[in-house]
């Protein structure tokens, strides 16, 4: 039996999660990806994996060994590519998690545009607003929005996203524009519900002590730098919702003011559909990131995707521009 096609096979199950999903994935029957794990175990002369009718468990051996069949595997695959079309030639499948929200809008159009410059790469893409576990569940890179954790994983940050409050021009005609971020209160705010993750509300950058005296249950950060401090205030209003896009779509409608990242409301701000306010009172930014579980090793695939979005997302008319616009790599 072939050694190589014993560790793609151990590694295919493991990032599955069952044998059925591997064998179905390469198009072969459920007993023959097991027969290759067996005789790979009596090679080896160590149990890999711990099997049963609902799950796979690797043991701690197969843990280690796991990390050397994908370094192994990703050197094969970029030792082909480099001598294929001048080393530009990537294939194999890429799995691609994103934010749900953004995913749709920002990450979703791109895949089919990778595909036309990659035709050898087949994509699947899973949006979900969970954290998911990458190298657990078997993904080669996820785009994620926000503050990074420490973490184990590799993240390259591709481009800064500011939240912002936004209206539209008829509702601040008839409302009103609040100048400052305390005034919100005189003001119908467009909010995620509590169940929703936002948990700490609205960030603003204020001076300090210019709000007079200290707000009582007010949540500050460290200083954005001596002079400012960084507030979070959560606003009310008649209308909220646990989902993003139904408050982007009420305060297009004009239904009041609401608090969106740049990613999802700039080309309504350049369209003049939206009116950013309170803009010098704006937070920090934080950033958009490509998050992967090592930097070494990767393969070209996802090197070439990383790339990609990069060049998107790092120039300032992609976020500009409709969402339907979008740039190709040359």
């Amino acid at each position: 039996m072939d050694k190589l096609k014993q560790l793609e096979s151990f590694v295919s199950v493991v990032a599955r999660g069952s044998l059925t999903a591997a064998a179905k994935a390469e198009g072969v029957a459920p007993a023959v990806m097991g027969r290759r794990l067996d005789a790979l175990e009596e090679r080896l002369g160590v149990k890999l994996l711990v099997r049963t009718t609902r799950r796979i468990a690797l043991t701690h051996e197969g843990s280690a060994f796991l990390e050397d069949c994908q370094r192994l595997l990703a050197d094969l695959s970029d030792a082909e590519a480099s001598v294929s079309a001048g080393g530009l030639k990537a294939s194999g499948h890429l799995r691609i998690t994103a934010p749900a929200g953004f995913g749709r809008r920002h990450v979703a159009p791109l895949v089919t545009r990778f595909r036309e410059l990659h035709a050898d790469v087949s994509m699947s893409l899973n949006l979900s607003d969970r954290v998911v576990d990458l190298a657990g569940e078997g993904f080669d890179c996820a785009v994620r929005v926000g503050d990074m954790p420490d973490s184990s994983l590799v993240s390259v940050r591709m481009a800064d996203n500011r939240r912002l409050c936004v209206a539209t021009p008829r509702y601040l005609k008839t409302h009103g524009t609040p100048q400052h971020p305390a005034e919100l209160a005189r003001f119908d705010c467009l909010t995620l519900s509590s169940d929703a993750s936002q948990t700490r509300g609205w960030a603003f950058r204020v001076p300090r002590n210019a709000l007079g005296r200290p707000l009582e249950g007010v949540p500050r950060d460290a200083a954005a730098d001596r002079d400012h401090e960084v507030i979070h205030l959560k606003p009310g209003g008649p209308l909220d919702c646990s989902d993003g896009q139904v408050l982007h779509d009420w305060c297009l409608a004009g239904y009041g003011i609401a608090w969106r990242s740049t990613w999802e409301v700039e080309s309504e701000i350049a369209a003049g559909l939206l009116v950013p306010v309170l803009e010098d009172f704006a937070a920090p930014p934080n950033g958009i990131y490509a998050v992967f579980p090592q930097r070494k090793h990767l393969p070209l695939r996802v090197r070439l995707w990383i790339d990609f979005l990069k060049q998107n997302y790092g120039q300032s008319a992609y976020w500009r521009a409709s969402s339907a616009t979008l740039f190709k790599s040359p």
